[in-house]
């Protein structure tokens, strides 16, 4: 076999700088995915007693302004009936600011039950 000369290209990719650099993204987006989750900011209330619910399922979010979020949307009762109604078999869990009504607390309550949702968890801070 004949010796390569210097002059000669060569074939061959080196993916070791590729590698390198979807390792660094990879890292980056395991790092801030976890904060894009937060949704509507809300002040949860503590609770001793609270138990970790595991699973995915509806989101409900009732501010300190009394408004309800579905899915980072703004809706009154009456569209969310129409909108969760067909999805009555998955768990809700409504986050609630401390500062919210009670009252407006268990007219979420009460239209989730209302509609057949079996598992209907609010959020807490575990102490």
């Amino acid at each position: 076999m004949k010796p390569a000369s210097p002059r000669a290209l060569l074939s061959e990719i080196n993916v070791t700088p590729f590698v390198d650099v979807m390792l660094v993204l990879l890292i980056v987006f395991m790092v801030t995915a976890p904060m894009l989750d937060q949704g509507i900011p809300v002040d949860l209330p503590p609770a001793e007693t609270s138990k970790q619910v595991s699973g995915s399922g509806l989101v409900l979010t009732l501010t300190k302004d009394h408004l309800i979020y579905l899915d980072d949307k703004v809706v009154t009762l009456k569209d969310l009936r129409e909108q969760i109604k067909p999805l009555s078999t998955q768990p809700v869990l409504i986050r609630s600011d401390r500062n919210a009504y009670v009252s407006r607390l268990v007219e979420l309550w009460d239209l989730c039950r209302s509609l057949g949702f079996k598992q209907v968890s609010i959020s807490t801070l575990s102490e």
